[in-house]
Parts: structure tokens; C-alpha cells; sequence
């Protein structure tokens, strides 16, 4: 490109760097190029539900998304429906866009397609080179999606093992040829084949899901600058690492490798592997699509001592140099939580969490012989070695992370540990549970995830989706979807929902009603299932098993229900800002809303402040109406059930906050015994949802209230 104009040309450059940050048009255009997942074949209400539209919600109205989907499509051009045949593509090859996310795979595997060897990464790479050449100028970024799992098995249909074998590898090949990002859809649906209802094509809810992914990745701001391998100053070799580029190179006597993402997170932050490099990777490769960098430097079979602290001080300290964050994630499986331990207790400051799986934390339980596992002579002997101890030295050494729990609570970073209970090699009562009774005893955070039944191997989780999360959250990425108000994708017909009743038309029925009694309406009880169980004068659904209950407390007002079942906090919002809620002017609303969260894996505090954000826009627009604000009614059974202290955690911050406006009513007392545990006569086995009993004894708790805040 010339220009005589140097002002014009920077500018122009200024743009192209930018992009899709800024667009020409105003606003940032998404284009989804896809087969059936795209268009959302198979879904409920899918022009509403599939994930590009939901991305849309979630994006607002600085974007525009387009859904480029094409039902039964193939990215061969051999293909049965070969994609760049199709109109849509034409179309979609006419957008302006600034970003460009590309679906496809699964219909590839089909019988009538096969064989294909390498043709698919071949078409795939035409498909980059004729979105690119039609953006022109505007250099869009390109997302690969890689397809979530097929649970048919069909010989010539759609095929899981092929999609493994020959799919994934290719497109992880395109990626890292290419240049483009790359968001590997696989592990989120691993073992929820409820998101995929005929086993091939994602629910509403799985839309959801992805729609969620996506809108991590377009909304996070990259440093489009930065490539750490031209700052490692040294020779390196490159390859690929599951589609990233990964630099092999010797340091101080050491092998090491450093794996960049394809566009690296504004902080720059990084996770450091210490031990079994590539193995049960998906935790490193999710990373890696947030824009973390993952490292590794060999200091195999040193066991953690002070030799290796020293090693790992010099990398640490390269890699600083190189731009990386002052704090790194550490991560060890088994025996590299010694080293992840060790390592920071003497460098405390540079570590933003540690994530440890499996881990050995003393000695003697692992490789030692003192514990109920069968230790290791071998690593027995070289841990001797390493630490130059005799045989009675090394039985009496007490310098293991466990020993030092007491120091590591006070060190102030988040841990999170998985397990599994029948591990038998390093066993979890002699390593992470006692490790974690000191640590939490000296108020220190560690969650621990236990997979029962599950012994030292596999380590992680099929599903990596809560190590991501963790570590997210530690680094202060993590986004807090409770937050974002967007509508649901439900359709529930285990919740009494009739055929052509999903959320959408359980939304427009509670809008009528409201508006049919706006300014005569006195109660409105608004929530999720629990609250659509009150019935009111509802036509879109059958579950009333609360309704005699509230009709004989609130009878005597004009009251209604707008509960839905499924609704997060954010559902609730969105509710609020695009429905007839303002105009309906209830004089009093009861609002119960939360435990949907908890399937999310969002935090106590995340759904807290969603629900404080919920309780300050009511005060702000709906200034006439009188809000009770309970949060969410108390679940799980016992005291010690996680989900009891999820809630209690939610409690605390309400209780906290300022509630002035509107009146904080938890109702706790009400639903548990003496003891702490729920009344079971008011719950049914879930532990969640209420029986005719819980909805009496509701109704008489909010009755008092509700009709001081009437008179």
C-alpha cells in the first residue's frame, strides 16, 4: 500500500492495529460462518436462541452479529452441502466484518464424505484465505470454533472418534498455519450430552453456552504488540502445541518452553507447569485461548529442593525480562505440587494462585514408605539424593508442604486442589485433606474439587471449565455473567411448560398481565421456579403448587406471580429493563432470585452483586414500588452441604450492603432447625425447591411484611 499522504498512511496503519477494537461502520460487526451448530438446528425457538443472537444479547449495541449458519453444511468442497457453494457464504463474504468466527467440522465426518485425509485442511485454509481477501483492509479477526462432542456413533453419520482423530488435529493445524485464534468447544459439552438432546446438535441452553465462551473472547482487550519469542534474546526452536506456538530452547544447562497465545491478554499473565509437560493439557490449552502464556522449565528429578528453587528463581526472572506479569499461576500434578510449594514459599510475592491436582505434599506418604500408599524405592532413593539425607534423615525430615502449611496460609494467594478420593498412590488423607483442614483452620482460601471413585489417574478434569475459572479469578479475569443482563434460553417441559411455552412465551405471558393491571396491581412476586410455583394468574404453565398457599395469604390484594423457571440473576435483569415491570407500577415486589447461578459455577459474591445491581436499577426506575429483597431462600440440606455455604456467602453480602430503598428480608430462620439443617418437610429431594408445606410456611413469613409495607 502507498500513500503520498504520511498522515493519511499512519492513520490508516493506526486503524488496521486497532481493529476490530473500532470500526469504520460505528459499530464492531461478528459474522458466524457455520453449518447446523451456527444456525441452530434442532434448538427451541432458534432464531431467538441460537448462539450467534445470543451472543448479541450478551454484546449489546455496540456490536452487530450476523448468523452466516447453513444447515447440513460441510467445509469440503467435495462435501455433500460444501459450504463455499452455498449463497450464505456470498452473503457473508459481503459483510464488512471485524470479527469472523468459522463452525465447522462435524458434518465432515459423515460416511458419505470420508475419506479425506488432508482435503479438509486444505478447504479450510481456502476458507481463511477468501474471508481475508474479502475484508480488504479491514484485517478482521478469525475464531475458530472446534465442534463440541457427537454422542452418535453412527458408521456413516456424524462420527465422535473421527471428529478426535482426523477433525480436531486438522483445525488446530489450520490455526497455527494460519495465524487465527482458535476456541476448542469440546471439553464444555464433555459428559452433558443433556446439552445435546439428539446427541449431535447443542440445546438452547448449549448455545448459551457458547455464546458465553464467545463473548469472553471477543470482549477481552489484547496487547497486539507483544510476542515474547523475539524478547527471549536466545535460539529457539518453534512447534506446535496444540495449535500454538511453542518455542523449545535451553536455558542455564535446562530444557524449557514457552507456548504464546495468539493474541496475549492486555496483563500479560501466564501459568507455569512444573512437572509432566503435555500432560492432560486442557487446562493449559483453554488458558492459552484467554491469552495466557504456559511455561515450563525441566527441573526433573530435583524434587523441589533448594538447587531447583534457584533454577526456577533464573527463569522466573528471563521470562520477567521477557514482558510476562510479575505473578504467574503455578500448576503441579502429583509431585509437582512439592515443587509449585516450595517454590512459593521462598517467592511468595510472584504468585497469583496455585493450582495443585493430585498433589504430593509430604515425603513420606509419596515416595516414601510411611503412609498407607506404596511410596517408590526408586524416587525414595533419588529424593535422598537431592536433598543429600541418609535414611534416617529422610524419615525424619519435616520440610514437606505439609509441614509447612502453617506457612503457606499465611502467604495470601488462592489454591485450589483436585483429587481424586481412591487415589491410593498419594492419598488424599495423607497429603491434600490434612494440607487443607491446617490451611483453612488459619482462614486461608483453598477450594478443593474431589472426583469420587477416581484414583491418582486421570489427573484434571475432563470438563476444565472450574481450573479455568479458578484461575481466571485469581488473575482478575474472570467475567461475571450474573452482571450482564441477557434473556434465557429455557424450555422446560419437566417445569410444566405446554408446547410452544419456552421462556420467550412464558416472558410475553407475564408482560400482559402486567400491563392488563398496570397501576391496580398491589404484590408482584418475581423470581425463578420456586416463585413461578406460586401461580398467580399465569396461562403458560401447569406448576401451581404454591398457589393456594399464597392466594390465601395475599388473596385480598391484587398479586401476581412472574417467576420463571431456570432464571439466573441476570435474567431477572434483562426482565426488568425490557419488560412491563415500570409500567405495571406494582406497589410492593417480593423478589427471590439466585440459586440458578449455581449451576453456572459463579461465586457467592458474583451472584451478590448481581443481585445488588437487580435491587439499585428497581430503586432507580421503579422508585414507586416498595421492593423485599430476600436474595435467595437457604439450599442444601445440612449446614456443612457447599451449596448451604454458597449461600451463606451471598447472605453475608447482602447483609452488608447499604438497603436503603428497600427492605432485606433473608429468610434463613425460617426454613432451618436448630441444628443449621433444612426443614425437610418443607423441601422437595432437591433441596432447592418447595413443598405445598415450604410454600405455607413462605407465604406466612412475607405476610407480615408485605402488609406493613401496603398500609
Amino acid at each position: 500500500m502507498y500513500c503520498k499522504n504520511k498522515f493519511v498512511y499512519a492513520a490508516l496503519i493506526a486503524c488496521m492495529l486497532l481493529s476490530p477494537l473500532f470500526s469504520f461502520a460505528g459499530k464492531i460487526v461478528v459474522s458466524c460462518l457455520g453449518t447446523d451448530i451456527t444456525y441452530g438446528e434442532g434448538m427451541y425457538n432458534r432464531e431467538k436462541n441460537n448462539f450467534p443472537r445470543q451472543l448479541q444479547y450478551l454484546l449489546g449495541a455496540h456490536y452487530e452479529v450476523h448468523n452466516y449458519g447453513v444447515s447440513g453444511a460441510t467445509l469440503l468442497q467435495r462435501g455433500n452441502l460444501p459450504y463455499m457453494q452455498q449463497s450464505m457464504f456470498t452473503k457473508a463474504l459481503q459483510t464488512k466484518s471485524d470479527i469472523v468466527i468459522l463452525e465447522f467440522g462435524t458434518n465432515d465426518t459423515k460416511g458419505i464424505n470420508r475419506p479425506f485425509s488432508t482435503e479438509f485442511l486444505g478447504d479450510f485454509r481456502e476458507l481463511i484465505t477468501k474471508v481475508r481477501a474479502a475484508q480488504g483492509f479491514n484485517f478482521p479477526r478469525i475464531i475458530i470454533l472446534m465442534p463440541p462432542p457427537v454422542y452418535l456413533e453412527d458408521s456413516m453419520g456424524v462420527n465422535d472418534s473421527i471428529l478426535r482423530r482426523d477433525i480436531q488435529p486438522m483445525l488446530r493445524q489450520a490455526a497455527y498455519e494460519t495465524g487465527v485464534e482458535i476456541i476448542d468447544l469440546y471439553p464444555a459439552f464433555t459428559g452433558q450430552k443433556d446439552l445435546l438432546p439428539d446427541l449431535v446438535h447443542p440445546s438452547s441452553i448449549g448455545a448459551a453456552l457458547i455464546a458465553r465462551r464467545l463473548y469472553e473472547a471477543v470482549s477481552f482487550l489484547p496487547d497486539k504488540s507483544f510476542d515474547i519469542f523475539k524478547r527471549l534474546d536466545m535460539p529457539v526452536k518453534t512447534s506446535s502445541f496444540y495449535g500454538y506456538a511453542c518455542a523449545d530452547f535451553t536455558f542455564n544447562g535446562r530444557a524449557c518452553k514457552v507456548v504464546k497465545p495468539r493474541l496475549a491478554a492486555k496483563d500479560r499473565p501466564w501459568v507455569w507447569r512444573a512437572r509432566f509437560w503435555g500432560h492432560e493439557s486442557q487446562t493449559d490449552i483453554a488458558m492459552l485461548e484467554r491469552g495466557y502464556h504456559v511455561v515450563y522449565c525441566d527441573v526433573a528429578e530435583m524434587f523441589g529442593n533448594p538447587r531447583c528453587v534457584a533454577i526456577w528463581n533464573n527463569f522466573y526472572a528471563l521470562l520477567r525480562r521477557s514482558g510476562l506479569a510479575r505473578k504467574a499461576i503455578l500448576e503441579g500434578m502429583s509431585r509437582g505440587g512439592i515443587y509449585v510449594y516450595n517454590w512459593a514459599l521462598a517467592n511468595p510475592e510472584k504468585v497469583a494462585a496455585i493450582y495443585a491436582d493430585a498433589p504430593v505434599l509430604d515425603f513420606n506418604s509419596w515416595p516414601g514408605h510411611s503412609g498407607s500408599g506404596p511410596g517408590s524405592r526408586e524416587n525414595w532413593e533419588i529424593f535422598k539424593q537431592q536433598y543429600q539425607l541418609t535414611e534416617e534423615e529422610a524419615v525424619q525430615y519435616h520440610q514437606s508442604p505439609l509441614d509447612n502449611a502453617g506457612k503457606v496460609a499465611r502467604l495470601g494467594f488462592p489454591m485450589l486442589h483436585v483429587v481424586g478420593d481412591a487415589d491410593s498412590v498419594v492419598p488424599v488423607n495423607e497429603n491434600t485433606a490434612p494440607f487443607e483442614q491446617q490451611l483453612k483452620a488459619a482462614g486461608a482460601a483453598i477450594t478443593v474439587i474431589h472426583k469420587p471413585g477416581v484414583g491418582h489417574h486421570p489427573h484434571s478434569l475432563a470438563n476444565p471449565r472450574p481450573i479455568v475459572e479458578f484461575m481466571l479469578a485469581a488473575t482478575g479475569h474472570k467475567i461475571n455473567f450474573a452482571r450482564k443482563p441477557v434473556p434465557a434460553a429455557e424450555y422446560r417441559s419437566a417445569a410444566g411448560w405446554k408446547k410452544d411455552c419456552g421462556w420467550w412465551e412464558q416472558h410475553a405471558d407475564i408482560d400482559s398481565l402486567l400491563l392488563a393491571r398496570q397501576g391496580k396491581l398491589d404484590i408482584l412476586f418475581a423470581g425463578n421456579s420456586i416463585t413461578q410455583g406460586t401461580g398467580g394468574h399465569r396461562t403458560k404453565t401447569t406448576n401451581k403448587a404454591g398457589f393456594a398457599a399464597f392466594d390465601s395469604t395475599f388473596g385480598k390484594w391484587n398479586w401476581e406471580c412472574a417467576g420463571i423457571s431456570g432464571d439466573r440473576v441476570q435474567h431477572l435483569l434483562w426482565r426488568f429493563q425490557n419488560g412491563a415491570y415500570v409500567a405495571a407500577k406494582p406497589k410492593v415486589m417480593v423478589v427471590t432470585i439466585g440459586v440458578n447461578n449455581f449451576g453456572d459455577n459463579d461465586s457467592a459474591e458474583e451472584i451478590a452483586a448481581g443481585i445488588l445491581d437487580l435491587a439499585a436499577w428497581v430503586k432507580r426506575h421503579m422508585p414507586s414500588t416498595k421492593l423485599v429483597l430476600s436474595g435467595l431462600l437457604p439450599t442444601g440440606f445440612t449446614k456443612e452441604d457447599p451449596r448451604r455455604m454458597k449461600y451463606h456467602g451471598i447472605q453475608r453480602v447482602l447483609a452488608a450492603a447499604n438497603h436503603n430503598g428497600y427492605t432485606y428480608l433473608p429468610l434463613t430462620d425460617i426454613f432451618t432447625d436448630r441444628e443449621g439443617n433444612l426443614i425437610s418437610e418443607a423441601y422437595a429431594k432437591d433441596g432447592i425447591h418447595l413443598t405445598g408445606k415450604g410454600y405455607r410456611m413462605w407465604a406466612a413469613a412475607l405476610g407480615p411484611v408485605v402488609e406493613g409495607l401496603l398500609r
